[in-house]
């Protein structure tokens, strides 16, 4: 689990937990493994608006409608590649990213299918580590923008 994120939820008090699992490298794989049902895996999709990188937060089971999500940010929305955003997030493997924008500097979008969850569970910065807590406390302390953005697979 990256210190930086660790830090904030001791500091705030946040009950969480941190869960291990093998090697995984897809949101699907990752629910699979840990038994949750994709609905509650939350994964960060990256992607640009007129060059200024966005952290959205969807459901493993849903993708991001680009459409729809230039028609709420307004300007083109294109998906980043890992090589835009692969240094912004000290300590993460690159796919391994918290859905926590805020603690690098990133607007973070999430889509209104997770706020449904009571708890989710998302990678802790690795791809063997997750961390399950309740969606109420991640809002509080992400405050992201929310929106239905995220169209089923």
């Amino acid at each position: 689990m990256i210190k930086k994120l660790q830090e904030l939820l001791d500091a705030k008090k946040i009950k969480y937990q941190v869960l291990t699992h093998s090697t995984a490298y897809t949101a699907q794989e990752i629910a699979g493994l840990q038994h949750v049902p994709g609905r509650q895996l939350a994964k960060v999709v990256m992607v640009k608006r007129d060059g200024k990188l966005i952290m959205t937060v969807l459901p493993a089971t849903h993708r991001v409608n680009l459409t729809r999500l230039e028609q709420l940010l307004g300007g083109r929305i294109e998906l980043a590649t890992e090589e835009e955003f692969r240094g912004l997030f000290p300590g993460c493997d690159v796919g391994g990213e918290p859905p926590f924008g805020n603690l690098f500097g990133l607007d973070v979008w999430v889509d209104l299918s997770l706020t449904k969850n009571d708890e989710i569970v998302f990678n802790a910065g690795n791809h063997w580590q997750t961390i399950r807590m309740r969606y109420e406390d991640y809002a509080r302390l992400v405050q992201p923008q929310i929106a239905s953005f995220a169209e089923h697979m």
